[in-house]
């Protein structure tokens, strides 16, 4: 028998397990905590992931970015500083966003 959290229906299964989970047997408090697990386990593996390309160029994205930019980065158009430039680029974007989903979460 589903399980209905304001207008939405979840699956009796999908209900069990955020409980088990969570501890929490009232499904929107344990949905609620399964977000806010999901977002702050997303942000620890964007700080990690931005942390090896720190350490990998000795600077941060806003810092390579510029010296990309001016060429002062050894071989900018290559595949793999390309690659990592635009991965990098990437992971501080979601790292923003994930920062503000944890923000607004209750």
């Amino acid at each position: 028998m589903p399980v209905t959290i304001f207008p939405t229906v979840i699956p009796k299964s999908t209900h069990r397990l955020l409980s088990e989970l969570t501890g929490e047997p009232h499904p929107e408090v344990a949905l609620s905590l399964a977000l806010k697990d999901l977002v702050h386990l997303r942000l620890e593996a964007a700080k990690a992931r931005l942390a090896a390309f720190e350490e990998k160029y000795g600077m941060d994205f806003s810092h390579f970015k510029e010296a990309w930019e001016k060429e002062e980065i050894a071989a900018p158009y290559s595949y793999a500083v390309e690659k990592d430039y635009w991965e990098w680029e990437a992971v501080v974007t979601d790292k923003a966003k994930l920062e503000k989903v944890q923000d607004s979460l209750i």
